[in-house]
């Protein structure tokens, strides 16, 4: 069966999203993937394609961006985890692989540690944000010097997806996002978790990466080779085979 593309209602919210289906067998598993702040669920149709070959994968434009309508008011990181949360529950009963990028691993931290009946297993993907660059100019500083040299599809589909997003609900959602504190969330998280960043991203550096993961109880922290912080973006691999190996090493 080929990816559908299909929308999900909960009160005032609606979300977007692609279901693209796994293999018909016992063990197969779900994947649930989030993007980050400004982005959609476009950024993981690579990894999606990758994925699928060991499940099922639902992959969300979260409140406000890509191609699910604002809701009427911003809201906090952790009501967003509340919709997706409820999302899983609806969508994809028993536990999920949740793998987030960028402020998507803020929203998957909160679930695995609130609800931990909803995870298989977390994925963080360039977590945000970096505890000693918590402003809005600092970030966007970093965001730029990021993008300096990247490809031209990186570029490309950052603006066609920042252009669907209104400025003043980017800006509601960049204040909660720098306010959360994924350090503080971390330690409650009891699934095995996957911590990768670019090993030249400038928005979450090394020392970061490594600092989020020894925070989490059992947990993997990884570089990805000659990637930056939309290492998902310019191609799936090896983000992609570094969550099967990583899933795998764990018989997950």
């Amino acid at each position: 069966m080929e990816a559908r593309d299909l929308s999900y209602t909960n009160g005032r919210v609606t979300m977007a999203y692609t279901e693209t289906p796994g293999p018909a067998v016992p063990d197969s598993r779900t994947y649930l993937l989030v993007h980050g702040i400004g982005m959609g669920r476009v950024v993981f149709a690579g990894v999606a394609e990758k994925l699928r070959g060991s499940g099922r994968v639902l992959a969300i434009d979260l409140p406000g961006f890509g191609d699910s309508p604002e809701p009427g008011s911003a809201t906090s990181l952790e009501h967003t985890a509340d919709v997706v949360a409820q999302f899983l529950r609806d969508r994809a009963p028993g536990r999920s692989v949740l793998v987030g990028h960028s402020m998507g691993t803020q929203i998957v931290a909160e679930i695995a540690a609130r609800w931990p009946e909803l995870a298989e297993a977390v994925v963080m993907i360039a977590p945000t944000v970096n505890r000693r660059e918590r402003s809005a100019a600092r970030q966007g500083l970093r965001m730029v010097q990021d993008l300096f040299g990247e490809t031209p599809k990186v570029l490309l589909l950052g603006i066609w997806e920042y252009a669907k997003t209104s400025p003043l609900w980017y800006w509601r959602k960049l204040q909660f996002m720098l306010a959360h504190r994924i350090e503080h969330v971390c330690p409650k998280i009891g699934v095995p978790t996957l911590v990768l960043s670019g090993e030249e991203d400038r928005v979450c550096p090394p020392e970061w990466n490594a600092e989020v993961a020894a925070a989490v109880p059992e947990s993997v922290s990884q570089l990805i080779p000659g990637r930056g912080h939309e290492a998902i973006i310019r191609s799936a691999e090896p983000v992609a085979s570094m969550i099967l190996s990583f899933l795998g090493s764990r018989r997950l």
